[in-house]
């Protein structure tokens, strides 16, 4: 028997004991970040932000098995954005859509999650209205025509199932029943009600494809509503994709017991402080760079000087010359040489080994 076939589904129970030293630790591990996040300054924070709704995108992807170009998805999210940060590239729709939902559940965290939006949300995954070579209804729930909705693995004929969704005629019901809980779900703790949301979602499937994608996005949501900022410091879907096979493990584990979801919530809100920790991993170019500008702050540089190090610290591809920093700069070589030798003797750059015509140059220490 599947979860949802309990029989007083969908009415979940947990043991609350078991989870307040994890919520507590999410709370104390998430202020700690913000404090960092907030001594930042606004444009390093925006930064921060592109750099983790990046990761967020690739790895939501990744967990179906599609692999998105990173620069395109940065691109993307720059742009809507309106960020004005370089190596800007053309962007696939595929890889829009998937952006596009991201920062609508994210940024307009507290509009009301509806049938509209979650249409929505599907039609920008999926903007052929195809799921790979197969044609499925976009926009819409899965209907009866696509069959049973199982999750399996194996080879053809030999495919064992993990899990089978309610029928499709089921559906438009469920779904009606989980939007109004989500919408009065304000009052309980928020990483219960992100993992439960999670949970509830994947369990219906109301979606021919894309179920964890979207999945994945209402947890964002419902984390971002109860932040009210905005923006993200931290990627759950990057450390779900870490922990990949605990995840289908504790998800299958789950969709097949009663409705006891302690252990599913004991694991979300577990993986969710672990993503909450390694954050600062996954910014340290934006940390770098901020304590970079801390040694430089009271340092009398100019504007083309601070931009032509911006564009080194945000990762510059080839090596900089003096050449580059004129074209970069919009300057002549002169000024750009005296540009150079300028940050030399002020400790930011160094001098590549060789020389010549072909004479390079990098930040000094980059661990700075």
């Amino acid at each position: 028997m599947y979860i949802w076939e309990a029989l007083k589904w969908p009415e979940f129970r947990w043991e609350p004991r078991q989870l307040i030293e994890l919520l507590a630790g999410v709370s104390r591990e998430h202020g700690k970040l913000l404090g960092k996040m907030e001594a930042l300054g606004f444009e390093l924070r925006n930064e921060a932000h592109l750099q983790t709704l990046t990761e967020d995108v690739v790895k939501t992807s990744e967990i179906e098995g599609e692999n998105l170009q990173r620069e395109q998805v940065r691109s993307s999210i720059a742009r809507r954005l309106g960020m004005d940060v370089g190596g800007l590239v053309p962007v696939d729709r595929n890889v829009e859509g998937v952006v596009e939902m991201m920062l609508d559940a994210t940024s307009n965290y507290s509009d009301p999650l509806t049938e509209e939006r979650l249409f929505a949300w599907h039609a920008s995954l999926f903007p052929t209205g195809r799921s790979g070579m197969h044609q499925i209804t976009v926009g819409g729930w899965r209907t009866m025509d696509a069959g049973p909705m199982r999750v399996v693995s194996g080879p053809i004929g030999r495919e064992k199932v993990h899990f089978e969704a309610p029928s499709a005629e089921l559906v438009p019901d469920e779904m009606a029943s989980f939007l109004e809980w989500f919408e009065r779900s304000t009052e309980a703790d928020p990483l219960i009600v992100a993992g439960l949301a999670h949970l509830w979602f994947v369990t219906i499937h109301p979606f021919e494809d894309g179920n964890g994608r979207i999945a994945r996005a209402i947890a964002d949501m419902v984390l971002a509503r109860s932040e009210r900022i905005g923006q993200r410091f931290y990627s759950m879907s990057a450390q779900i994709r870490r922990e990949h096979k605990k995840y289908y493990e504790i998800l299958e584990s789950t969709q097949k017991s009663e409705l006891d979801v302690t252990s599913w919530l004991q694991w979300f809100i577990g993986c969710l402080q672990r993503a909450v920790e390694g954050s600062e991993d996954m910014l340290e170019s934006t940390l770098q760079k901020a304590r970079f500008w801390e040694r430089f702050a009271m340092e009398p540089l100019n504007d083309r000087q601070i931009k032509v190090l911006n564009r080194l610290l945000d990762g510059f591809e080839g090596k900089l010359t003096s050449s580059k920093w004129a074209k970069i700069a919009k300057c002549s070589q002169d000024t750009a040489h005296r540009d150079i030798v300028d940050l030399i003797e002020r400790g930011a750059l160094k001098k590549d080994p060789g020389g010549g015509r072909s004479t390079s140059y990098s930040l000094r220490d980059a661990s700075i």
